[in-house]
Protein backbone atom coordinates (compact mmCIF):
# COMPACT_ATOMS: atom_id res chain seq x y z
CA UNK A 1 0.00 0.00 0.00
CA UNK A 2 1.41 3.38 -0.94
CA UNK A 3 1.51 6.29 1.48
CA UNK A 4 -1.30 8.03 -0.40
CA UNK A 5 -3.46 4.90 -0.26
CA UNK A 6 -2.74 4.48 3.45
CA UNK A 7 -3.64 8.09 4.21
CA UNK A 8 -6.75 7.90 2.03
CA UNK A 9 -7.96 4.80 3.84
CA UNK A 10 -6.93 5.66 7.42
CA UNK A 11 -6.60 9.45 7.45
CA UNK A 12 -9.94 9.88 9.23
CA UNK A 13 -9.32 7.34 11.99
CA UNK A 14 -8.04 10.17 14.17
CA UNK A 15 -10.93 12.59 13.55
CA UNK A 16 -10.14 14.95 10.62
CA UNK A 17 -6.39 14.52 11.29
CA UNK A 18 -4.67 12.80 8.36
CA UNK A 19 -1.27 13.89 9.67
CA UNK A 20 -1.43 10.97 12.12
CA UNK A 21 -1.73 8.44 9.28
CA UNK A 22 0.96 10.25 7.25
CA UNK A 23 3.46 10.05 10.10
CA UNK A 24 2.49 6.49 11.03
CA UNK A 25 3.16 5.37 7.47
CA UNK A 26 6.64 6.83 7.72
CA UNK A 27 7.43 4.44 10.59
CA UNK A 28 7.08 1.46 8.29
CA UNK A 29 3.66 0.05 9.11
CA UNK A 30 4.04 -3.70 8.69
CA UNK A 31 2.21 -5.72 6.06
CA UNK A 32 -0.15 -7.42 6.28
CA UNK A 33 -2.05 -4.61 7.95
CA UNK A 34 -3.83 -5.48 11.16
CA UNK A 35 -5.88 -3.28 13.47
CA UNK A 36 -3.39 -3.70 16.29
CA UNK A 37 -0.37 -3.02 14.08
CA UNK A 38 -1.86 0.03 12.41
CA UNK A 39 -3.09 1.29 15.78
CA UNK A 40 0.33 0.91 17.39
CA UNK A 41 1.94 2.96 14.61
CA UNK A 42 -0.81 5.58 14.59
CA UNK A 43 -0.97 5.93 18.38
CA UNK A 44 2.82 6.37 18.47
CA UNK A 45 2.58 9.08 15.80
CA UNK A 46 -0.22 10.80 17.73
CA UNK A 47 1.75 10.70 20.99
CA UNK A 48 4.82 12.07 19.22
CA UNK A 49 2.84 15.06 18.00
CA UNK A 50 3.22 18.37 19.73
CA UNK A 51 0.72 19.35 22.39
CA UNK A 52 -0.78 21.82 19.90
CA UNK A 53 -1.19 19.04 17.29
CA UNK A 54 -2.82 16.71 19.81
CA UNK A 55 -5.08 19.55 20.98
CA UNK A 56 -6.13 20.10 17.36
CA UNK A 57 -7.11 16.41 17.15
CA UNK A 58 -9.19 16.78 20.32
CA UNK A 59 -10.83 19.91 18.94
CA UNK A 60 -11.66 18.08 15.69
CA UNK A 61 -14.03 15.80 17.61
CA UNK A 62 -17.70 16.78 17.67
CA UNK A 63 -19.66 17.47 20.83
CA UNK A 64 -21.66 14.45 21.94
CA UNK A 65 -25.27 14.91 20.82
CA UNK A 66 -24.29 18.43 19.77
CA UNK A 67 -25.07 20.81 16.92
CA UNK A 68 -23.32 18.73 14.24
CA UNK A 69 -25.36 15.67 15.20
CA UNK A 70 -28.59 17.63 15.04
CA UNK A 71 -27.64 19.09 11.66
CA UNK A 72 -26.61 15.64 10.35
CA UNK A 73 -23.04 16.81 9.77
CA UNK A 74 -21.08 14.21 11.74
CA UNK A 75 -18.56 11.97 10.03
CA UNK A 76 -20.05 8.56 9.29
CA UNK A 77 -17.91 7.00 12.05
CA UNK A 78 -19.04 9.56 14.64
CA UNK A 79 -22.68 9.22 13.58
CA UNK A 80 -22.61 5.44 13.98
CA UNK A 81 -20.77 5.65 17.30
CA UNK A 82 -23.17 8.18 18.79
CA UNK A 83 -26.23 6.33 17.46
CA UNK A 84 -24.93 3.08 18.94
CA UNK A 85 -24.97 4.72 22.38
CA UNK A 86 -28.49 6.06 21.87
CA UNK A 87 -27.39 9.68 21.59
CA UNK A 88 -29.58 10.13 18.52
CA UNK A 89 -32.66 9.30 20.60
CA UNK A 90 -32.41 11.73 23.53
CA UNK A 91 -35.40 13.32 25.19
CA UNK A 92 -35.54 17.12 25.25
CA UNK A 93 -34.35 17.10 28.88
CA UNK A 94 -31.48 14.72 28.11
CA UNK A 95 -30.44 16.81 25.13
CA UNK A 96 -30.50 19.95 27.30
CA UNK A 97 -28.28 18.19 29.86
CA UNK A 98 -25.77 17.18 27.20
CA UNK A 99 -25.77 20.73 25.79
CA UNK A 100 -25.15 22.24 29.24
CA UNK A 101 -22.33 19.79 29.97
CA UNK A 102 -20.78 20.22 26.50
CA UNK A 103 -20.73 24.01 26.90
CA UNK A 104 -19.29 23.89 30.43
CA UNK A 105 -16.68 21.31 29.46
CA UNK A 106 -15.44 23.25 26.41
CA UNK A 107 -15.38 26.45 28.45
CA UNK A 108 -13.24 24.79 31.13
CA UNK A 109 -10.88 22.68 28.99
CA UNK A 110 -10.88 24.25 25.52
CA UNK A 111 -11.81 21.02 23.72
CA UNK A 112 -14.92 18.82 23.58
CA UNK A 113 -15.65 15.94 25.93
CA UNK A 114 -14.34 12.78 24.28
CA UNK A 115 -15.22 9.25 25.26
CA UNK A 116 -15.23 6.01 23.31
CA UNK A 117 -18.96 5.39 23.39
CA UNK A 118 -18.97 1.82 22.06
CA UNK A 119 -20.64 -0.40 24.64
CA UNK A 120 -21.89 2.58 26.66
CA UNK A 121 -25.36 3.99 27.01
CA UNK A 122 -26.37 7.61 27.51
CA UNK A 123 -26.47 7.31 31.32
CA UNK A 124 -22.93 5.85 31.37
CA UNK A 125 -21.75 8.73 29.22
CA UNK A 126 -23.50 11.35 31.34
CA UNK A 127 -21.96 9.83 34.48
CA UNK A 128 -18.47 9.98 32.97
CA UNK A 129 -19.14 13.52 31.77
CA UNK A 130 -20.23 14.65 35.25
CA UNK A 131 -17.17 13.03 36.86
CA UNK A 132 -14.54 14.14 34.36
CA UNK A 133 -15.66 17.77 34.25
CA UNK A 134 -14.19 18.02 37.78
CA UNK A 135 -10.70 16.98 36.60
CA UNK A 136 -7.74 19.32 36.32
CA UNK A 137 -6.88 20.29 32.74
CA UNK A 138 -3.69 18.18 32.49
CA UNK A 139 -5.53 15.11 33.75
CA UNK A 140 -8.41 15.68 31.37
CA UNK A 141 -6.11 16.36 28.41
CA UNK A 142 -4.39 13.01 29.04
CA UNK A 143 -7.75 11.26 29.50
CA UNK A 144 -9.15 12.75 26.30
CA UNK A 145 -6.02 11.72 24.38
CA UNK A 146 -6.35 8.15 25.72
CA UNK A 147 -10.00 8.11 24.64
CA UNK A 148 -9.03 9.33 21.15
CA UNK A 149 -6.60 6.41 20.90
CA UNK A 150 -9.32 3.99 22.05
CA UNK A 151 -11.73 5.37 19.44
CA UNK A 152 -9.02 4.92 16.79
CA UNK A 153 -8.52 1.28 17.79
CA UNK A 154 -12.24 0.63 17.60
CA UNK A 155 -12.42 2.24 14.16
CA UNK A 156 -9.40 0.31 12.89
CA UNK A 157 -10.87 -2.93 14.29
CA UNK A 158 -13.93 -2.40 12.09
CA UNK A 159 -11.69 -1.86 9.03
CA UNK A 160 -8.96 -4.48 9.43
CA UNK A 161 -8.40 -7.94 10.89
CA UNK A 162 -7.47 -7.61 14.56
CA UNK A 163 -4.04 -9.27 14.46
CA UNK A 164 -1.77 -10.05 17.37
Amino acid sequence: MTKDEFVERFGGVFEHSPWVAERAYGTGVAEPLTAKGAHAAMAAAFRAGTEAERLAVLRAHPDLAGKLAIAGELTEDSRKEQAGAGLDRLSADEHARFTTLNDAYVEKFGFPFIIAVKGLQKNDILGAFETRINNERDTEFATACAQVERIALLRLSSMLPEGT
